[in-house]
């Protein structure tokens, strides 16, 4: 049984796929299914010591009755402690050889005494960018006297790093942070530092190249914590990243929004030894504005001559709530304040006490009279700032929004389009930035890096590779090409038809665009039916009843009519399926119209955007056309090798891969849960057709609570289920493993006592940065048309971990920007897999994801988890959700409507 996962997402392969189906078919409590968002790689799995390939489907067959006693070992429980991932079982040979760089930049450690300190701030700050602002201040104070002139580093938190030994081991130091931000409540702390141990960085480095997770974990911290210290005084410091207005002139997003360059920084263990992983990056910032200007940039309008309406108001005061301003009428005295409100007042009617016998003043008096500022847009209200127990007024136009701020709430469409088209690079411009960005570092000259040794090679590494072949592919023996082999990763549906064209007899078409006339909706229909029949469907040329036009906001009333007047006039048979036309901003039509379909009707359905409806592309159909045939059970092609009995284990003896993945509710979704959703194959050996289950799990929880589970039933007693199951982060590993191992193992023994099939479990992680460039970028036979590597590139040395079986795979061809290899780690390998063996078999599924004809840049089981969760989020009403989630512990979550029979074991998510 292979399991393949991806950061935030996971894919399982299982071998015995009957019994595991039925398993699947039978859960009643959740019903939809996790998908794995970056790429992920199908694994496969067989069972026992692999036996030659016996010719034919029946003598596959044979072997599930003997398949018991081959894997009747119950793996005693897995603890952390025992659990390791497998080592490197070799390197891969096939494909053809290259050289590619990457832009991880080698380190090396020269021997110094390293000296670890606790530090205890009193009282608790649970800020990281304020913790780092009281030890700045410390070491602003105190460094030439009380520090000794060392140069220590800070990681925000509890932990500070010297080379070498302080004066003291332990000393408590006062620090006033009252000039800085006037907005604070409490200005004033106490700081201890506590001598806690003393260690060699050579001895840090020498445990990176041992199975020594905790020890691996702190060094490397210790080594980051070091070359991230400068760049925090530098830049403005965002997790892992590093922004500055310097780095690329900013550009406007539009509502006092603006987008940012930077860089991530992360030091990795690797082949080659320690390697500083060097990637560009943008995100949006508040635009350090006048307050003025950046409320009428989000109202979009003048505002200065009249009053704000309430309505305007409130999303003045969604907008600024909890930025920072920094007031502008006192000269050089900017003191800095967050905002925590609005007035409810304009200006000119606020009136305040200004001494204890209870005097009132306006505000318009008392900033003319205190600091001769002559308030103009009295018709605005004030800023609300401080705290709670004591609020202050700042007039608008006394205020300029701080530099430096984040934005962290929901972009809108254009914003996010605009930010996009400002982080799009080539990959040539790409690597040109990060050498510039290395340089502009200059970590040879970092004083903190030399104070600790530390030194960083300026040249991105050069890294052997090699590009594997595409797969031959199958399709239907009516076309003309009955076998194509891919070029470049992409291909199209010309002199082909589908491999297993699905058959549908009963269609309607509802048109929900005021946009689209009932002729151009006959005409698109005709089109898009005759491509379903060019491309080996079976489908009839006419709808059930005529094209039904109908209001976005009566979707729920016109779905149940369409249904019911298809049945009618079909005589007590179902509709099959729906062609839906939707405006181009159809809202939360889109959503409700799959809710209903696929929870309360059963019914497929495919909608159709007005802009593609009035501009109809060839492309497009065949795309559109695709997608309804695996939606109505058919296969679009398959991999030539599975129907040849040549994947290597997957061929061996049935088979089922698995994928999994988890999505999380954006920001500001405060009671929304997380979704979860597993899809297996059903259709062993094509391993093409994936059904699934989905179900709402607590907010941000990775491990997929319901893979496997018992409850009671009140007819039928105690029963078994659930899923068998984004991303998962490096040090997850070990707790997803363990858990959802211990779960398929389980959900095995569970279908029949004592049955284990042999698993792999893998995890693919898309959100890494890690980026492979071309090492010519004129030489065009090593790059595709977009200037990235070929597809097909794989790299499994030097940048890749020291002992543990992991590779780097660039599965499909660059469209814009720079393509992301997906990056694949073995968690777990009964099945003896080999480098060349789970690589080929990754980089072959790439090529069967149905939605598309292009390879895909992760694993198809993966990507089909992830549609999954995503449609599943559909299915919930939030108000529901959000208020199960206050009346309840944080554990309870409200159940998603169950997926419908006619739904759920088909490739609907497509």
């Amino acid at each position: 049984m292979p399991h393949w996962q991806r950061k935030h997402t996971e894919q399982k392969h299982l071998i015995s796929r009957t019994p595991l189906q039925e398993a699947m078919n039978q859960n009643t409590q959740s019903e939809t299914f996790k998908t794995c968002e970056d790429n992920t790689e199908d694994t496969k799995s067989s069972v026992g010591k692999r036996r030659r390939r016996r010719r034919g489907k029946g003598a596959q067959l044979e072997k599930i009755q003997d398949m018991t006693s081959e894997i009747c070992v119950v793996s005693p429980p897995l603890s952390e402690r025992s659990l390791t991932f497998p080592c490197r079982p070799g390197y891969g040979t096939l494909g053809s050889k290259c050289v590619v760089k990457a832009n991880h930049f080698i380190a090396e450690i020269s021997e110094k005494n390293l000296c670890h300190y606790s530090v205890t701030i009193t009282p608790e700050v649970n800020s990281s960018p304020l913790n780092r602002a009281i030890m700045k201040q410390l070491v602003k104070l105190h460094g030439h006297t009380d520090l000794g002139m060392m140069l220590p580093v800070y990681d925000g938190r509890r932990a500070l790093y010297t080379a070498g030994l302080l004066p003291f081991t332990l000393k408590d130091f006062t620090i006033n942070l009252s000039d800085l931000d006037e907005s604070m409540s409490i200005t004033k702390f106490m700081v201890t530092i506590k001598f806690v141990a003393q260690a060699n960085m050579l001895q840090c480095r020498e445990v990176l190249s041992e199975k020594q997770v905790e020890t691996n974990s702190q060094a490397l911290k210790i080594i980051d914590v070091v070359l991230r210290e400068l760049a925090a005084q530098r830049y403005v410091s965002v997790g892992r990243f590093f922004y500055s207005p310097t780095l690329k002139r900013p550009q406007s997003l539009g509502n006092g929004l603006e987008s940012w360059r930077g860089f991530y920084q992360s030091i990795k263990p690797t082949q080659m030894g320690l390697s500083l992983n060097i990637d560009m990056s943008s995100t949006a910032f508040i635009e350090p504005l006048p307050v003025v200007e950046f409320v009428a940039q989000v109202l979009g309008k003048d505002i200065s001559i009249r009053p704000l309406s309430d309505a305007d108001r409130v999303k003045v005061k969604k907008a600024l709530r909890g930025v920072k301003v920094e007031v502008t009428h006192r000269g050089n005295m900017r003191r800095k304040y967050r905002i925590i409100g609005l007035t409810s007042q304009p200006t000119r009617e606020l009136i305040f006490p200004v001494d204890e016998e209870k005097n009132m003043k306006t505000v318009i008096e008392y900033f003319q009279e205190v600091y001769k500022f002559t308030i103009q847009h009295s018709h605005l209200p004030c800023l609300q700032v401080g705290s709670q127990k004591k609020l202050n007024y700042l007039p608008m136009e006394a205020c300029k929004i701080v530099e430096g701020q984040r934005y962290t709430k929901r972009l809108n469409e254009k914003q996010i389009t605009s930010l996009l088209k400002f982080s799009c690079q080539r990959p040539q411009d790409q690597e040109l930035d990060i050498m510039q960005t290395i340089q502009h570092n200059a970590y040879k000259q970092d004083p903190l890096a030399k104070e600790f040794g530390i030194t960083v090679d300026e040249k991105l590494a050069s890294v052997e590779a090699r590009v594997l072949p595409a797969p031959w592919l199958k399709y239907h023996d009516t076309g003309k090409e009955k076998e194509y082999l891919p070029q470049l990763g992409q291909w199209n549906m010309i002199n082909k038809k589908v491999i297993n064209g699905s058959t549908v007899n009963y269609w309607a078409c509802i048109n929900f665009s005021r946009g689209v006339q009932e002729s151009t909706a006959c005409s698109f229909c005709q089109q898009l039916v005759q491509m379903c029949q060019d491309s080996g469907m079976e489908i009839n040329c006419d709808p059930v009843i005529p094209i039904y036009v109908a209001r976005p906001d009566q979707v729920k009333k016109t779905l149940g009519y369409v249904y019911n007047a298809a049945a009618n006039r079909l005589g007590g048979k179902e509709l099959e399926l729906l062609i839906a036309i939707l405006p181009d901003n159809n809202g939360s039509l889109y959503g409700n119209l799959k809710r209903i379909c696929e929870t309360d009707l059963g019914l497929i359905s495919q909608c159709c955007l007005t802009k593609h409806v009035l501009k109809v592309n060839k492309q497009y159909l065949s795309n559109v056309a695709l997608k309804i045939n695996v939606k109505m059970g058919g296969r679009n092609t398959v991999l030539l090798d599975a129907l040849r009995w040549k994947i290597p284990l997957v061929s061996d003896i049935p088979t089922i891969i698995f994928g999994a993945d988890v999505t999380h509710p954006e920001c500001g979704e405060e009671y929304s849960p997380s979704i979860a959703a597993v899809v297996a194959s059903q259709d062993w050996p094509e391993v093409t057709k994936y059904a699934g289950l989905v179900c709402a799990q607590p907010q941000r929880q990775e491990l997929i609570q319901d893979l496997y589970r018992t409850w009671k039933d009140p007819q039928r007693g105690t029963l078994n289920g659930g899923m068998i199951r984004d991303g998962v982060s490096d040090g997850q590993f070990y707790q997803v493993l363990l858990y959802e191992l211990d779960a398929i193992r389980k959900a095995c023994a569970s279908l029949e006592p004592n049955y284990q099939p042999p698993v792999t479990f893998v995890v693919v992680q898309k959100r890494h940065h890690t980026r492979l460039f071309a090492n010519n970028h004129n030489d065009k036979s090593n790059i595709d048309r977009s200037g990235n590597v070929l597809p097909g590139t794989v790299v499994d040395t030097k940048i890749c971990h020291p002992t543990e079986f992991d590779f780097y795979l660039c599965s499909h061809a660059g469209i814009q920007g720079t393509s992301r290899p997906a990056h694949y780690h073995v968690l777990w390998d009964e099945n003896n897999f080999t480098a060349d063996e789970i690589q080929s078999l990754t980089n072959n599924l790439c090529y069967t994801y149905a939605r598309c004809t292009r390879s895909v840049s992760v694993v198809p089981p993966a990507y089909y988890a992830h549609l999954a969760a995503y449609r599943a989020r559909f299915y919930m009403d939030p108000e529901a959700h959000e208020s199960a989630s206050r009346n309840a512990t944080h554990s309870a979550v409200r159940p998603l409507p169950a997926l419908k029979e006619k739904v759920k074991n088909v490739m609907f998510y497509c």
